[in-house]
């Protein structure tokens, strides 16, 4: 059997993040990065690269703090959107770089995932790489395969007989020979793929029927790169810390604001302040986009309230305008659920039916639970991952737990309790006539949210105790590179058992036995606080953003991503304030370059310590 001291599952942005940060600061262990696909990148594998698929984000802030994307190297100029043929050669130059390019091996699966008992842990993998199966042994786990990695296609009544292409987005790039052959497709969905996937037929020519479900959450916000009046920097505006204290927020405080946040939130002249700040960027964004000015684009209008937005709200990104394909008739919008299919033709719940399809794309999502059989069974719930609610002995999210939690937020935060409508016909997709699946993890699957702690540690005595996984990435927002590179050095300090004794209970003070109890040890936090800030965050993420994005399942933020990376700095004992006085904190925005010195800083210290 092979042993090693580290397996990193997933070679994308954080896989790649989290072994290189866990490899410079050891360089002598023996570190694996195990991938499904036959090349790195995750989303930027190539494997994905569909013709005209770039990056939301312009250069500049789509990159790690400590390897710059420049223009002389990668062709990019300021001002520009990445294309993904760019983002697979950056990221393969920065594996190459901090030396784990030659540590992946591609074409494996993880099937199953067995937690060893003892005082250390440790992990055996069954692995498939091609059509072998192999075990490895490793001291150390990170999964890092996101939750845009495994898609989520259900069953149309009727697709048999369809007769043509029938694909996720995932697919794209396999099924691309039909942007040379086909005359008609249809898209179903309204995701910033499912715009992306409209996109690129559009301006091929091709006629697209773009169906947008009308039990669904609508058209996905979609922002031109420079907003507002002053004609901000979209990437930059949501990283500038002044704006970020209009999101009510439980890990807000890490940024030392408390005082300034109390005031927005906690009074009725804050809370009237910040309700006129998301009414504001809703309201610019509506009327750059011109929606009302053609029946049409109307459609695309978006349903459901900008501060309850998450990562859902997107970026214009297209070399053309997007809406004059919608304005000259290349695009039709339907606003109809899709009932069922029949040779070449889609049918639409009200009544219209769609022909000469000669592919249907579907952006459906993703299966956010790791694809992964853990080992022994029921291990799910001690991981923090999503699992079926085990009533009673659930161990985290019990009804108490939740209730306190439930308290702490709406009396926090008023604001939360007063939820948005977004759609009274809103219903699961798999509860719309014609869907259905026999997949076993879905979308609408009724299981518990991520709890993991501070979105990367399971939160239980059983894994604190031997500090030997991770979960690195199972988050959604914009600001991907630089919370992958603070995660990898929170990620090693975990498993080192390095962090500051207020950030966790110190491994060797976790007591063994049901009652889960820690000894104080130099004011420590303990195992119950941990758990109860774990519930907390978990929670919020259904009063923030259930209604109209994820985070009733997993996080799912843009405003709160500074103060999120400040929280890994406070836990690491780094310095969070980054910029040259009070008034640059508070209005020049933060970036990759904050974070460039950052392994370096935490080496200091530890070494220190």
């Amino acid at each position: 059997m092979e042993r090693l001291d580290l397996v990193v599952v997933g070679a994308g942005i954080f896989g790649l993040a989290t072994a290189k940060g866990y490899h410079q600061l050891h360089p002598d262990k023996k570190l694996l990065i195990l991938e499904i696909n036959s090349s790195l990148g995750g989303t930027w594998a190539k494997e994905r690269l569909y013709p005209g698929l770039r990056t939301n984000n312009m250069l500049g802030t789509y990159e790690f703090p400590d390897f710059p994307m420049d223009s002389k190297t990668f062709g990019v100029q300021p001002g520009e959107h990445m294309t993904g043929a760019v983002m697979h050669d950056y990221l393969t130059k920065y594996a190459e770089k901090f030396d784990v390019f030659d540590k992946i091996r591609y074409r494996s699966k993880v099937l199953v995932a067995e937690h060893q008992d003892g005082p250390e842990g440790g992990w055996v993998l069954t692995v498939q790489t091609d059509s072998a199966e192999t075990k490895i042994a490793t001291k150390k786990l990170i999964f890092a395969t996101g939750i845009t990695s495994e898609p989520f296609l259900p069953h149309i009544d009727g697709q048999e007989k369809f007769g043509a292409p029938l694909f996720h987005t995932r697919d794209f790039l396999p099924n691309a020979s039909i942007l040379d052959s086909a005359k008609s497709v249809t898209v179903f969905g309204g995701t910033k793929s499912a715009w992306d996937a409209v996109y690129a037929f559009g301006i091929k020519g091709i006629k697209v029927n773009w169906v947008i479900r009308e039990s669904g959450h609508g058209p996905a916000w979609l922002a031109p790169p420079y907003v507002t009046p002053l004609k901000k920097w979209l990437e930059k505006l949501v990283h500038t810390r002044m704006l970020t204290w209009f999101s009510p927020c439980p890990w807000g405080g890490a940024d030392g604001y408390t005082a300034t946040r109390n005031f927005y939130h906690g009074t009725a002249i804050g809370r009237a302040i910040t309700n006129s700040f998301w009414s504001i960027l809703g309201g610019d964004v509506i009327a750059l986009n011109k929606y009302d000015k053609h029946p049409e684009t109307a459609k695309l209008k978006p349903w459901s309230h900008p501060m309850f937005t998450a990562s859902s709200f997107s970026i214009l990104n297209y070399p053309t305008d997007f809406f004059d394909l919608v304005r000259n008739g290349t695009v039709s919008v339907h606003i109809a659920d899709i009932t069922h299919l029949s040779p070449k033709t889609v049918h639409l719940s009200d009544g219209t039916s769609i022909s000469n399809t000669d592919a249907l794309l579907c952006c459906t999502g993703w299966k956010h639970v790791p694809p992964v059989k853990f080992l022994p069974e029921g291990l799910e719930a001690d991981l923090g991952l999503p699992h079926t609610p085990l009533g009673t002995s659930e161990p985290l999210l019990t009804d108490e737990a939740l209730a306190a939690a439930d308290d702490t937020l709406l009396s926090t935060f008023p604001r939360l309790r007063d939820q948005p409508v977004v759609n009274a016909k809103l219903k699961p997709l798999l509860a719309t006539p014609g869907l259905t699946t026999t997949d076993a993890i879905n979308p609408s699957t009724p299981l518990t949210p991520y709890a993991l702690y501070h979105f990367i540690a399971p939160p239980s005595a059983r894994f604190l105790r031997t500090r030997d996984v991770a979960f690195a990435g199972y988050l959604m927002n914009f600001t991907t590179t630089m919370i992958a590179h603070a995660q990898s050095v929170w990620i090693t300090a975990y498993f080192d058992d390095q962090l500051p004794a207020a950030t966790m209970p110190p491994a060797r003070t976790l007591l063994d036995g049901a009652s889960g109890e820690t000894l104080q040890e130099g004011g420590a936090k303990t195992l119950a606080q941990v758990q109860e800030e774990t519930v907390l965050f978990a929670r919020y993420g259904k009063w923030r953003y259930g209604a109209a994005g994820h985070g009733g399942q997993f996080p799912d933020f843009v405003f709160d991503a500074v103060p999120y990376v400040d929280l890994l700095m406070r836990d690491l004992g780094l310095k969070v304030y980054r910029k040259s006085g009070w008034l640059a904190e508070a209005t020049e925005p933060y970036g990759p370059e904050e974070y460039k010195d950052l392994v370096a800083e935490w080496a200091g210290k530890s070494r220190e310590g």
